[in-house]
């Protein structure tokens, strides 16, 4: 996957089938279906791929156990399945995660256990293993940082964990190798009409400037949190669809808890599930909802956690540890934003994930909402619907077999900080040649995970990284003290900040 390349293929074409903005979870999934299904596909993404929320999730692929809270059992069914299949077809990015439930209180126990086992259940022969009834002592065995005090016992189950970001550099590299043409740092400056029908998009090349008008027979906007500004182009009066809702996660060391089993919060103060989940050898602690009201779309792309959020998920897993984490343990602090879709509901928590596709009378499709366990469903949905609004050739969805790129090949290193100068090169070089990495920031955010597991380490190895992508592009100093600053800067708001 060459972005020159890619651009010749641009250049190459006169119309397209199906043109795709936004390169997160769902376009990238959208990109995959319409290109295995042999339609000419496009996308485009105003950053790097995974920029945003896509990047910024709690790493878990699930069926939401809220959701059953919820007795939302379609979402449910739903998901489990996708993660059943997601762990076939994406065996080195996504594994078996076991889960405890602590019970501190008598009716804990009979409580979850029944709800999980429910869960099981729903999960049928794509289930990770059978959840399970813990005494004390065994609790203790597998989380032994856990309070014990006032501990009866607790519930293990099973769900799966992944790369976020990696799985989609794969995404994009599966729906190329099926001839697809995907671009990133390509924003979509306006939409082509004919007789008030959208026929394609307007494009820019971030780095040249250069400019281009394309033509498609279908434009579907995924574009996530930025999906009004898109449905602005095409019409300036529409009623506004996205509610954005930030979620913060917090990054420790290891020793907060040891092994490998994760802790679920199944109860928080604003209704939520709260995570302590082993990642890269790290742990995971999220998340939060916080309504996001901006005007500054710019804002969008790098949210800040709130110190209010911050101080919420350390009181908050501080009940449950018994060594308590502080600010000063954090090793990186990130924020996403999710796309949810407008409802009656005041609290974001009660919002549904679920995904929903509208058509303008303009003929653009849009989709947004669902979560990443869902994608590859949300794809399918999406592009059923382009073929048959638009009359295009109507070939059967292959992608609930399809092995996804990379299925085969050992995983990519999460972070940087072991690998010799050789070794930094080499991934560096194959991040630069065959995964479109263009900057200092899309390496060490999105092609390794460095940034998000060690904030201020990953500072350190910046002008290293520079220095080296700067070898594997032919750029100058110049280049590389810009990649630096723009890095930093970036950075900075990743590291723990008592403001």
């Amino acid at each position: 996957m060459n972005r020159t390349r890619m651009i010749q293929q641009l250049e190459s074409a006169t119309e397209w089938d199906i043109c795709i903005i936004g390169g997160g979870a769902t376009g990238l999934g959208t990109a995959v279906d319409a290109a295995t299904r042999g339609l000419k596909t496009v996308l485009f993404e105003q950053h790097d791929f995974a920029k945003g929320t896509s990047s910024r999730s709690t790493k878990l692929v699930h069926g939401g156990v809220r959701y059953l809270q919820q007795g939302n059992i379609k979402l449910v069914m739903e998901a489990l399945k996708e993660r059943g299949l997601l762990i076939k077809n994406a065996p080195h990015l996504v594994h078996n995660q076991k889960f405890i439930v602590p019970n501190y209180k008598w009716w804990e126990g009979p409580f979850y256990g029944i709800g999980l086992k429910i869960y099981d259940w729903m999960a049928g022969k794509l289930g990770l293993g059978p959840s399970q009834f813990l005494s004390k002592e065994e609790t203790l065995g597998l989380a032994p940082t856990l309070d014990p005090e006032g501990l009866r016992g607790g519930i293990a189950y099973h769900d799966g964990q992944f790369n976020d970001a990696r799985l989609a550099i794969n995404l994009a590299q599966t729906a190329a190798l099926h001839h697809g043409t995907l671009l990133n740092y390509f924003p979509v400056t306006g939409l082509l009409k004919v007789n008030k029908k959208v026929c394609g998009v307007q494009v820019k090349d971030f780095f040249t400037g250069k400019e281009y008008a394309v033509k498609s027979k279908v434009v579907i906007n995924a574009t996530g949190v930025f999906t009004d500004a898109v449905m602005n182009m095409d019409d300036p009066k529409h009623k506004q669809m996205i509610s954005p809702s930030q979620g913060i996660h917090l990054v420790v060391d290891k020793e907060f808890l040891p092994g490998n089993t994760g802790i679920m919060i199944p109860r928080t103060d604003d209704g939520r599930v709260l995570f302590a989940v082993p990642w890269h050898n790290k742990i995971v602690l999220g998340t939060t909802d916080t309504p996001v009201k901006t005007k500054d779309p710019a804002s969008l792309l790098e949210p800040v956690p709130l110190k209010g959020e911050i101080d919420f998920i350390l009181s908050h897993i501080g009940r449950y540890l018994s060594k308590d984490p502080q600010l000063s343990d954090v090793k990186s602090m990130f924020a996403g934003l999710r796309p949810l879709v407008k409802g009656s509901s005041k609290k974001t928590a009660a919002l549904s994930r679920d995904h929903l596709i509208t058509i303008a009378e303009s003929g653009m499709i849009t989709i947004t909402g669902g979560k990443w366990t869902t994608y590859r469903r949300m794809a399918e949905d999406v592009v059923k619907i382009a073929i048959e609004k638009n009359g295009l050739p109507d070939k059967i969805c292959i992608t609930q077999e399809l092995k996804l790129y990379g299925h085969d090949q050992p995983a990519v290193p999460a972070e940087i900080f072991q690998l010799t100068t050789e070794e930094l090169k080499a991934v560096i070089t194959t991040s630069v040649e065959k995964e479109m990495c263009m900057t200092v920031e899309d390496f060490l955010s999105r092609r390794t995970r460095s940034l998000l597991l060690d904030a201020q380490a990953t500072i350190a190895s910046a002008p290293l990284v520079a220095e080296l992508m700067a070898a594997a592009m032919n750029k100058d100093e110049a280049w590389i003290k810009e990649q630096i600053n723009i890095f930093n800067l970036i950075a900075k708001n990743y590291l723990p900040t008592s403001n």
